[in-house]
């Protein structure tokens, strides 16, 4: 990857090039990238863990979900999930919607949109590929076969994934960061005078003033990318869950030096420009961008809530039984750990937030949720 990397600076106008374009390499170059090649990412041997992978009880509550939506709501039985990683999400679905809803279970067909290979291997592994599911590498693809999306839309830490624009302001001036290579040929930043004209509107129509010494991540692809979902969905209901924050907490202190961070072997790492190629890069996405996006393109916004308080609404202690047993490794035992570790203060699901969007259709979402 460095060879690539040195490679594409080299041959770029001033041997410099974004943090966008150096995130779409090491992350998405073809084998090479982090997301593209052969390597264990989610789990203990991996690099980061998502809610998916704690637990299977996080499936099962959107399948009791994706089931109401279809069975009383009339939604178009066709799931539809957006970077699915390892497919655990997916067979947590599928193998409650089959358990305890199998006339839903019968009617539907779950789409697994991934651009990974070797995730899509992994998701061939635990699957019913072909019987109940069908993979395609990009909405594009997906499109070949339906050409309009009406049904459900999921996606767990899709858009944290999404390579950004990196600006700085100093002395009441704008300037982008860039990656080049230092005397010493290392991968470094180095500041130049703002001039892209989108990065100034989005700044203008977000209302986003910047302090001086504050670094913002600028999520252009995550708007290209808005235009094609908009292009694909039909009349459909969208869960978004990522981890994020409003224009008003991005302006806090706290957030002065930007989110973008690198994770590898489970430790956070401030630098991005560390392990090109072998380390995940994300960055905490823009809520209320996605929000008002949205809304001009026809996704209107339903709720938004806590992971925690999502949790709790949809009904999460249904599934905490009674546990008296003395093998703390049953399955039993261990859902429980996993349902208490998914709503307690200060837990994974404090960070993460669900966003409920809906287009084309009028959902009865008190019937859905206990408290909300």
């Amino acid at each position: 990857m460095q060879r690539i990397l040195k490679e594409i600076i080299q041959t770029s106008p001033n041997n410099e090039i974004t943090y966008e374009q150096y995130m779409n390499t090491v992350l998405y170059y073809e084998e090479k990238g982090y997301y593209m090649k052969e390597k264990e990412k989610v789990g203990k041997n991996g690099d980061f863990i998502t809610t998916s992978n704690i637990s299977n009880v996080f499936g099962k509550l959107f399948a009791s979900i994706f089931h109401k939506l279809i069975t009383f709501e009339k939604i178009s039985p066709i799931i539809c999930e957006i970077g699915g990683g390892n497919g655990r999400f997916a067979k947590a679905v599928l193998d409650e919607l089959k358990n305890r809803y199998i006339d839903t279970y019968q009617k539907i067909t779950y789409i697994m949109i991934e651009s990974s290979p070797y995730h899509q291997r992994l998701q061939q592994e635990i699957l019913p590929i072909g019987e109940k599911v069908i993979q395609y590498h990009s909405i594009d693809e997906a499109k070949m076969n339906f050409p309009v999306l009406n049904g459900i839309l999921f996606s767990n830490e899709l858009f944290d994934a999404f390579p950004v624009r990196v600006i700085e302001k100093h002395e009441d001036k704008y300037l982008e960061v860039k990656v080049t290579l230092n005397k010493e040929d290392q991968l470094s930043e180095i500041l130049k005078p703002l001039s892209d004209e989108q990065i100034f509107h989005y700044l203008r129509s977000n209302q986003i003033e910047l302090a001086n010494g504050q670094r913002f991540e600028v999520p252009l692809q995550m708007l290209s990318y808005l235009e094609e979902l908009n292009n694909f969905l039909g009349n459909a209901v969208v869960f978004t869950v990522d981890y994020g924050y409003s224009n008003e907490e991005w302006m806090e202190p706290a957030r002065r030096k930007g989110s973008l961070r690198g994770y590898y072997k489970h430790q956070l790492m401030d630098d991005p420009l560390e392990h090109p190629g072998e380390m995940d890069l994300t960055t905490h996405i823009h809520f209320d961008t996605l929000i008002s996006i949205g809304e001009k393109l026809g996704f209107e916004f339903v709720t938004k809530f806590r992971q925690d308080e999502f949790l709790l609404a949809a009904g999460i202690l249904t599934f905490l039984q009674d546990n008296f047993d003395s093998n703390p490794f049953s399955v039993k035992s261990k859902q429980n750990r996993a349902i208490r570790s998914l709503i307690m203060d200060g837990g994974m699901s404090s960070a993460f937030h669900v966003l409920i969007q809906q287009k084309n259709v009028e959902i009865k979402w008190k019937s859905l949720f206990q408290d909300k």
